[in-house]
């Protein structure tokens, strides 16, 4: 009888088992331990209580990278200072190491194996990965590292929660594989760079009972994708948490929300420190120069690159016998042209704008996803350096080196704000600080059968003469681009990667070694970038105790430059004050300060005003007129440290006033000189910005 019963016990005992141990997988998958990046104490640099700056190795100038590429052509050493209009030739070396193990030391007098066009997120990418892999890499750009669309991106690493429902509802495969690696991209982003990049929740409002159980099971299953990469698991706000939470919410009809995590980033400084990190393992990266023209050989492959000095204007030569990688991003057609003017273009240009608030528009650490707009697309509203950013449109544009963000998307952006925000806040144009316009080269594939479809994610393309392609994709998935480009690069070119000895230690200590995973292989989702290896959330605390900085500066200066950060210190001015000692502000409003101008220039490669106020700093992305009050100071500090005379001060106010008004510059400043910034005329109002605040009692 006993035997007859055990199975009826059995049973519900099992169950219950079960039950209780997928209970207890799900609780510990979402509250487990958590190694969070930069949680762990900085490499100790001193004893005792004693703060001792590390000794970081130093980047090649970009003279001697120039001269580098000289040396490679041939031309002979030294770089020359010829007059402005001096053709200057030279001719990148060709070929590979034939599988030797190559030194970040080695002086580059062997040809070259790689030729990289543009210095975007995928160029620079592309860069780094090919120098680890112990190939010899040369990288040209036009502009500026992360001048076009690379720095023009909504700050967010993610997935995408669209693109996992649109996954689900049409039972797309590719869609779901685009999801996942972005998802583990995005623990690579702040794995390697954890001073640049940051978790940060995101709410969804839930303005109607029945959509709740639809948004918590797409969110949860979001979660459940990222695996093993989530740091944080999704959850449920009640009404008033969520408006706790996020108090400038709408209120009317608000039933609960949900918030979920994805990572954001400073897009422009982790393409900068991209470059930076690529040079410093011994990659040439080169901007300001601009390829000019492709040649061929007698069998109709390519063979040559002219290129142009932009900042001496001195034209340039060839390069030869060597793989070209065009990463041009929106400009992908018109390199391909060179090698072919009978192409069909690829590239559909999609325009996307963002506007920049007052940081009183949102929470500090908390964004907002708006899934319903009025026309079906998705928009952020989300905290950055202290602003508030709302974007994207998405719209069909012409392709231009600085796109002007109309004043018809601006005011769609405000209509969609003022959608979701309480009635008590006014959205007035007038608070919009900076409005930019960035280009998505969304992209067909040529070899396709229907040459109008887009490309889901991005493509690798090789021409017949040797010319190949990476395009499409997003900021996200940037490495895993980069990977496979040089994996076909070493495919089509018959490369022979091998392993990096001597490696730099880019920590400033030696107790960290970054050549021991470099064995030839495919290892940046390892390689920490510059600033990562010394940076933990305190150090910006050792900065004020070391060099007397501000509270905000100093938090700013860890959050962008990591462990370089002592460097940056180090290079900012006294301000002969009791308190703060060093670190004289580019503008009372921000944390930017003159230490930043000089490390941009001595080791960031900055060449131009723009270059320093737009992805160095980020001060014009996120106030044009401040931008324009900080220009004058930005020019001077730059002309000391590059020797410019006063006619090429001028020619930088000149160029850098028009650069601003794609940045959202009101057109009633773009006649601004010099002297009417310095003698505060431009502080002077139009009839619309003066009526703004009540100035009188």
């Amino acid at each position: 009888m006993a035997a007859r019963r055990s199975p009826r016990f059995l049973k519900p005992l099992l169950l219950l088992t079960s039950t209780a141990a997928v209970a207890g997988s799900i609780i510990y998958i979402s509250y487990r331990p958590r190694n969070l990046p930069g949680s762990d104490l900085a490499d100790s640099y001193g004893v005792g209580g004693v703060n001792k700056p590390p000794r970081f190795p130093a980047v090649k100038s970009r003279d001697r990278q120039i001269e580098e590429l000289k040396r490679s052509a041939g031309v002979g050493s030294g770089v020359q200072k010829a007059s402005r209009w001096n053709a200057v030739e030279w001719l990148f070396g060709g070929g590979n190491n034939g599988g030797q193990a190559m030194t970040a030391g080695d002086a580059q007098e062997e040809p070259y194996d790689l030729l990289i066009i543009g210095g975007g997120a995928t160029g620079s990418g592309i860069a780094l990965d090919a120098v680890t892999r112990g190939l010899r890499v040369a990288l040209v750009e036009r502009d500026d590292f992360s001048s076009g669309t690379s720095s023009k991106s909504t700050k967010l690493v993610h997935g995408g929660v669209r693109y996992l429902e649109k996954a689900v509802w049409d039972l797309d495969y590719n869609q779901y594989k685009l999801v996942k690696e972005a998802l583990r991209e995005r623990k690579y982003f702040l794995d390697t760079a954890p001073h640049l990049s940051m978790w940060l929740p995101i709410m969804l409002p839930i303005y109607q009972w029945r959509k709740a159980p639809y948004y918590w099971l797409g969110t949860k299953c979001y979660d459940l994708l990222a695996g093993a990469e989530n740091i944080e698991s999704s959850y449920f706000l009640t009404r008033s948490k969520a408006l706790d939470a996020f108090p400038m919410l709408k209120k009317n009809g608000l039933v609960g929300a949900l918030v979920y995590y994805d990572g954001a980033h400073n897009d422009s400084r982790m393409n900068v420190s991209l470059a930076v990190t690529a040079a410093l393992y011994g990659a040439t990266v080169v901007n300001h120069l601009e390829v000019t023209g492709l040649e061929k050989d007698a069998s109709g492959k390519l063979c040559g690159a002219h290129v142009k000095d932009l900042v001496v204007e001195k034209n340039g030569g060839k390069a030869r016998e060597f793989g070209i990688i065009n990463a041009t991003g929106p400009f992908t057609d018109s390199i391909r042209k060179m090698d072919n003017p009978n192409v069909r273009e690829i590239v559909a240009p999609s325009s996307g704008v963002h506007v920049i608030l007052p940081g009183y528009y949102s929470p500090a650490s908390m964004g907002l996803i708006d899934p319903s707009t009025s026309d079906g697309r998705v928009i952020f509203f989300l905290p950055w350096q202290g602003n508030t950013i709302a974007g994207t449109t998405d719209a069909p544009t012409e392709i231009t080196a600085h796109p002007l963000a109309s004043e018809k998307e601006i005011d769609w952006i405000l209509a969609e704000i003022r959608r979701y925000l309480t009635l008590d806040i006014n959205v007035r144009r007038g608070d919009v600080l900076a409005a930019w316009s960035g280009i998505r080269p969304l992209v067909r594939d040529p070899k396709a059968k229907n040459t109008e479809s887009l490309v889901r994610n991005h493509l690798v393309d090789v021409s017949e003469s040797g010319l190949l392609t990476i395009a499409g994709g997003k900021w996200t998935t940037y490495r895993q681009m980069a990977e496979e480009g040089i994996d076909e690069a070493i495919r089509q070119f018959r490369l022979k990667p091998g392993p990096m000895k001597d490696a730099p230690r880019v920590s400033g200590t030696e107790a960290v070694d970054e050549g021991a995973n470099l064995d030839g292989s495919c290892q940046t989702h390892r390689v920490k970038l510059i600033g990562a290896h010394g940076y933990s959330k305190t150090l910006f605390i050792r900065l004020i105790q070391h060099f007397g900085v501000e509270t905000d500066v100093a938090q700013h200066l860890v959050d962008s430059y990591g462990d370089r950060a002592w460097a940056v210190a180090a290079l900012s001015s006294p301000t002969d004050l009791r308190f703060p000692v060093r670190g004289i502000r580019l503008s009372a409003l921000y944390p930017f300060v003159d230490g930043e101008v000089r490390y941009a220039v001595r080791h960031e490669y900055a060449q131009t005003a723009a270059d320093v106020l737009a992805r160095r700093t980020r001060l014009a992305f996120l106030n044009a007129q401040a931008a324009l009050e900080a220009l004058p100071k930005v020019i001077d500090i730059m002309g000391d440290e590059l020797g410019w005379d006063n006619k090429r001060k001028e020619l930088e106010w000149r160029e850098t006033v028009p650069f601003l008004a794609s940045m959202g510059l009101p057109k009633s400043k773009l006649n601004a000189s010099r002297k009417d910034v310095e003698s505060g005329k431009t502080a002077t109002y139009e009839a619309d910005e003066y009526k703004l605040y009540s100035r009188h009692g």
